[in-house]
């Protein structure tokens, strides 16, 4: 009987730490996905050619701060202002979580 007992909480424990893996992947690939509306301007993955900003890398907080004050018409811009109004709170922390672990090009 301990061993089933024991078998049981394996048995539960994987499932718990697969579940927050699978969690995981689901978030990534939904910043993959959010992320590739920003493609045409700050390049794939974040890492812009030319004058936009560089997101490969940005801090999560700076970047859903930044991405905040353009929803909110506190920062100005040309685009990212009518951009971010269509961005849920949840989807900007997403990107926000995407392009902080990009890897910033050399």
């Amino acid at each position: 009987m301990k061993t089933t007992g024991i078998s049981r909480f394996a048995l539960c424990l994987f499932a718990a730490l697969s579940t927050g893996a699978i969690a995981q992947d689901v978030r990534t690939q939904e910043g993959e996905n959010l992320a590739a509306t920003c493609a045409a301007c700050h390049g794939t993955a974040g890492h812009s050619i030319g004058v936009m900003p560089v997101l490969a890398g940005i801090d999560k907080a700076a970047m859903f701060a930044a991405m905040q004050a353009f929803k909110n018409g506190q920062r100005p811009g040309t685009i990212m202002p009518q951009l971010a109004k269509g961005y849920s709170d949840l989807q900007i922390a997403t990107l926000a979580e995407f392009f902080s672990k990009q890897q910033p090009e050399p």
